[in-house]
C-alpha cells in the first residue's frame, strides 16, 4: 500500500494486506452482479493483464452497469478498452495513461460519466461513495440492493 509522507513529492510503498481470493476471475459470472467497484492501490496495475478481469469489466459497460474506479483503477479500464471517449479522474500520475485510452483526464473529487464514478485517490472517498451510491439507486434494481447489504 502506499502513502503520502512529509517531505516526498509523491507516494512511499509500505507493506499491505495479503489474504486469499475467495475464487479466481474465471470463476466470476459478471451477470450475478448489480455493480462493479474497482479500488486503487498497486493490483489494479497486475490485474489489468488478466483477459478474465478485462472480460468482467467489459459486461459492466456493455450492460450498463454501475462502476465506481478508484486511484490506478483506470489502468483495468484502459486494458478492457472502456475509456475511449470517457471522462474520467485517477491519480495524477496516470493522466497519460487514460489520454492514450482516448479519455478525458479530470482532476476533481467524483466525476460521473454515465454508469462511471471515478475519484484521484482515498481523499476522494467520501464524494466518489456518495456518488456512486446515488447512481446504484438509480440504476441497480431495488432488489438486488436489498439483497447485498
Amino acid at each position: 500500500m502506499h502513502d503520502f509522507e512529509p517531505g516526498y513529492d509523491t507516494y512511499t510503498e509500505k507493506p499491505g494486506y495479503s489474504w486469499d481470493a475467495d475464487f479466481a476471475f474465471a470463476d466470476v459470472n459478471a451477470g450475478d452482479y448489480a455493480a462493479l467497484v474497482i479500488p486503487g492501490g498497486r493490483a489494479p496495475e497486475y490485474i489489468r493483464n488478466d483477459s478474465d478481469c478485462q472480460k468482467i469489466v467489459r459486461h459492466f459497460f456493455e450492460h450498463g452497469k454501475p462502476v465506481a474506479q478508484l486511484c490506478h483503477a483506470g489502468l483495468v479500464l484502459a486494458a478492457a478498452g472502456v475509456l475511449k471517449g470517457r471522462r474520467t479522474a485517477a491519480y495524477p500520475a496516470l493522466e497519460p495513461d487514460i489520454k492514450a485510452a482516448g479519455a478525458e483526464f479530470v482532476t476533481a473529487e467524483a466525476v460521473v460519466d454515465g454508469v462511471m464514478v471515478s475519484a484521484r485517490a482515498w481523499p476522494d472517498h467520501p464524494a466518489w461513495m456518495r456518488e456512486f451510491i446515488r447512481l446504484l439507486k438509480q440504476k441497480a434494481p431495488a432488489r438486488e440492493l436489498d439483497t447485498a447489504a
